[in-house]
């Protein structure tokens, strides 16, 4: 029978030899990625995984809402939900009754809009009258076209993790399907970007709009994000919020969404990343059918406001009938700078896991914290961002003690260089962590498209590891004592109402 010793020597001979298996394989992605960038810009990435009966597909749109038009926050979101409303052949039952229908849908919006937009001195006869216009022509509308078409279509031929998100940085499509069933995405996708219909364009601006109530208006977790981001920059557009300003996204139109799917999601600025049982030269010649003829576009004038250099400490304060919440976020450089590596290690020692600063000191020792974690590049990765706490504190302790506890583990880590022994238990955890992400397709499709659009090579997977393994002790002190200091700190607040 085998000792509990021989079983925890068991147990990291095993553990070694997957982390060792793992680490292997990322290294050997360099060589079985194959990358290619068409005539027109798009850059495609492909991976074969033999063993595996499905395809994973990611399309990433270098545009998120730091992109978005000023005075027109929430178009980059907006757009990711309209392109599921079908393209000119997909939905129509009456082609020539959903253009003409729809155009004038879009006159008597827009009418709408601009009358609604005098504010107090808007004539309430002529919204009334509008109004029951626009939804006669909505209703007549629905009638011409068959609804939710792309997710139907996805969903009969075996589509599993159909989805769209929206960051600051990227908008992304993705979806897993049988081997067989390329060509179906290559048709939707390609149509999508150039042939989109914005079909129930006005129900979906009002479902956005109830989207941002629900995560925003109404949730305490998301004002105080909401309301922390917007003070901690003061002129770079990570400011705003990925839903839109509610003055804005009350009078987004489709116009303005062309001109952004136009020049935003462009080959040019796109990358697809296809992880599975493929063949690499069929799935290229099947992208270049579908994808090749689509023109590439200028890029817009480049210039991006940068955020000021702080001069000394913000804060906010937000009053919610809701229990305390506590955010602290620092400014930092965005990959690839080397702190930003040192911040990934930061992150991890502090709040990766039960055996993390944070929670040791916080949650078990003293009990000031309910909740205490770190993150280490929000709201997003394309230019300087923040490194972020977010806690809620027990009660009865207060916003105050739990801010002052943070800050002592923060002096620590400027004081103290932290142990080797420790250092190179975070760093093996962050290994495992790494190599647990790569081992579906799906995660190895997103890990590639995301930092081939981000960084502008997906071979930042392979070189973080290396990288992480060059850090010191003296580098996590340095960026501790450079970076978390006062006068660079954002503190937001969530307190209940009195």
């Amino acid at each position: 029978m085998m000792t509990s010793p021989d079983r925890r020597l068991v147990l990291l001979i095993l553990s070694a030899l997957l982390l060792w298996g793992g680490i292997a394989q990322a290294e050997d992605l360099e060589g079985r990625v194959l990358r290619k960038i068409l005539p027109n810009g798009l850059t495609v990435l492909l991976l074969e995984r033999p063993l595996s009966p499905t395809v994973s597909l990611y399309i990433r749109y270098r545009a998120g809402a730091a992109d978005d038009p000023d005075g027109r926050t929430g178009t980059a979101h907006l757009l990711e939900h309209m392109l599921f409303k079908g393209t000119e052949t997909i939905g129509p039952l009456d082609p020539a009754g959903d253009a003409e229908l729809l155009e004038r849908i879009f006159q008597v919006g827009g009418e709408l809009d601009r009358e609604r937009a005098r504010g107090d001195q808007a004539d309430t006869g002529k919204v009334k009258d509008l109004i029951a216009r626009l939804e006669d022509l909505q209703s007549r509308h629905r009638k011409t076209f068959k609804s939710n078409e792309i997710d139907r279509l996805y969903s009969m031929n075996g589509a599993v993790g159909l989805n769209a998100s929206t960051g600051q940085d990227v908008t992304t499509y993705h979806v897993s399907l049988p081997m067989n069933r390329i060509e179906l995405w290559a048709r939707i996708e390609s149509d999508r970007m150039i042939r989109p219909v914005f079909r129930e364009f006005y129900a979906e601006r009002d479902v956005v709009q109830e989207e941002r109530r629900q995560r925003t208006d109404t949730d305490p977790g998301g004002l105080l994000y909401e309301r922390f981001m917007a003070a901690a920059f003061i002129s770079h557009p990570y400011r705003r919020p990925i839903l839109g300003w509610p003055s804005d996204l009350a009078f987004l139109d489709p116009t303005v969404l062309r001109s952004f799917l136009l020049h935003h999601h462009a080959p040019n600025n796109t990358v697809i990343a296809v992880v599975g049982r493929i063949r690499t030269d069929d799935v290229i010649r099947l992208i270049e059918r579908y994808f090749g003829d689509i023109p590439r576009q200028a890029p817009l004038f480049g210039h991006l406001t940068e955020e000021l250099t702080q001069r000394g400490e913000r804060r906010v304060r937000v009053e919610f009938d809701a229990r305390p919440q506590v955010m602290i976020g620092w400014h930092k450089p965005a990959l690839p700078h080397f702190d930003d590596y040192v911040f990934d290690v930061i992150e991890a020692l502090l709040s990766r896991g039960r055996t993390s600063r944070f929670y040791q000191k916080l949650v078990e020792e003293t009990g000031v914290a309910e909740s205490a974690a770190a993150a280490s590049s929000l709201p997003g990765s394309r230019y300087p961002n923040l490194f972020v706490f977010f806690g809620t504190p027990r009660d009865p302790h207060t916003p105050e003690a739990l801010e002052k506890a943070v800050q002592a583990e923060i002096a620590i880590l400027q004081k103290e260089p932290v142990p080797e022994k420790e250092l190179e238990k975070v760093k093996n955890r962050m290994r495992a962590d790494y190599i647990r992400e790569l081992a579906s397709n799906e995660g190895l499709a997103s890990k590639l498209s995301y930092y081939e659009a981000i960084a502008g090579d997906w071979r930042y997977i392979t070189g973080h590891l290396k990288v992480i393994d060059r850090i010191t002790p003296a580098d996590v002190q340095r960026v501790a004592r450079t970076y978390l200091v006062p006068e660079n700190r954002t503190v937001g607040v969530l307190e209940k109402k009195p």
